[in-house]
């Protein structure tokens, strides 16, 4: 993947919830629109993991969070 897409993987069991392959997804902390684009090991429960690219720092600077989503949102233009 390259970075700047706003991609999320989500852990297993949020499928049956509603968040399959596609869906936008309004994340908490975050201005964009993201979308579920993988899937987490069957070990994870309800987590998602948020596509940061190749920028470590970021990714380290945010951590492992609890967080509000939305789902199934319409895209804002």
């Amino acid at each position: 993947m390259k970075p700047g897409l706003n991609y999320i993987a989500v852990s297993r069991d949020l499928l049956k919830l509603g968040l399959k392959h596609n869906t936008p997804i309004r994340i908490e902390g975050f201005d964009n629109i993201y979308y579920v684009k993988d899937k987490m090991h069957a070990r994870w429960k309800n987590r998602i993991d948020i596509y940061m690219g190749v920028d470590v720092k970021a990714a380290k600077e945010w951590g492992r969070k609890k967080i509000y989503i939305e789902y199934g949102i319409p895209k804002r233009d």
